[in-house]
């Protein structure tokens, strides 16, 4: 599975931006989708590790999850060019705004 399959799914997404804000536990993250049991929160977490995208280090008994930026590298490089398109759109909404 490649990046742009593993964050497709939508509670990989809520994970990585659980991870955003700060690493966690594993308790934290399948405590964070309630809807899900511990093994398939588990398995999700699998996808993240091995498609580059969370790094895990044990802490105790516990395993401590974490973001891992460059493993977001390359959806950032696949959306560069849109990056401009927004930004010229949005320039030119502004400017009609600001000429009436």
């Amino acid at each position: 599975m490649d990046v742009f399959e593993a964050v497709a799914e939508p509670n990989r997404r809520h994970l990585i931006s659980l991870l955003a804000e700060r690493e966690r536990t594993a308790g934290e993250l399948v405590d964070s989708l309630p809807s899900l049991t511990q093994p398939a929160v588990s398995r999700h977490l699998r996808v993240l590790r091995e498609t580059g995208l969370v790094e895990v280090r044990p802490d105790g008994q516990r395993r401590v999850y974490a973001l891992k930026p460059d493993g977001l590298q390359r959806i950032d490089d696949w959306i560069t060019p849109y990056r401009r398109f927004w930004r010229d759109h949005l320039d030119a909404l502004r400017q009609h705004l600001e000429n009436g």
